[in-house]
C-alpha cells in the first residue's frame, strides 16, 4: 500500500527550486525511494527536473543554493505508511522516530528523511 502525498510546502520560498548538487546523482533517490516520476528536464540555464507524486510537484536545481539549509514538508494521509512504503523502497533507517509537531493550531504526527543529496523532508500527517 502507498501513502498519498497531499501537499508539499517549501521551508523557503521554492518548492520548485530545490537545490542540488548534482542533479544525476540526486534523482534516483526521489523516483526510486521517495515514488516521484520525473515530468521534465532541462539543461539551461541549469540543470533542473520536475518531479511529481500524486497530485504535487516539486523541482530541483543546481541553482547554486545550499541543499543543507531546504527542504518540504510533505502532508501525507498516512506517516505509518509512508514510512513503511519509502523503507521497503530502500530508504536506509530501521526506526522512524516519530513525533508529534504544531504549526499554528494543528499537530501533525511526523518523520524526517534527509535525501542523499542533503536536503530535509518532514512527512506528516495531521492528528
Amino acid at each position: 500500500m502507498k501513502a498519498v502525498f497531499k501537499t508539499a510546502f517549501p521551508y523557503a520560498d521554492d518548492k520548485m527550486g530545490l537545490p542540488v548538487r548534482d542533479l544525476e546523482v540526486a534523482l534516483p533517490f526521489y523516483t526510486s525511494v521517495m515514488g516521484f516520476s520525473l515530468v521534465s528536464r532541462v539543461e539551461e540555464p541549469q540543470k533542473s527536473a520536475v518531479l511529481e507524486r500524486d497530485r504535487i510537484q516539486i523541482g530541483l536545481s543546481e541553482n547554486g543554493g545550499e541543499p543543507e539549509q531546504e527542504g518540504c514538508f510533505f502532508e501525507v494521509d498516512d506517516v505509518e505508511t509512508a514510512f513503511a512504503e519509502l523503507k521497503a523502497n530502500g530508504l536506509d533507517r530501521d526506526d522512524a522516530d516519530f513525533r508529534i509537531d504544531r504549526h499554528g493550531d494543528k499537530s501533525f504526527k511526523v518523520f524526517f528523511v534527509v535525501a542523499p543529496d542533503g536536503l530535509c523532508y518532514c512527512l506528516g500527517e495531521l492528528v
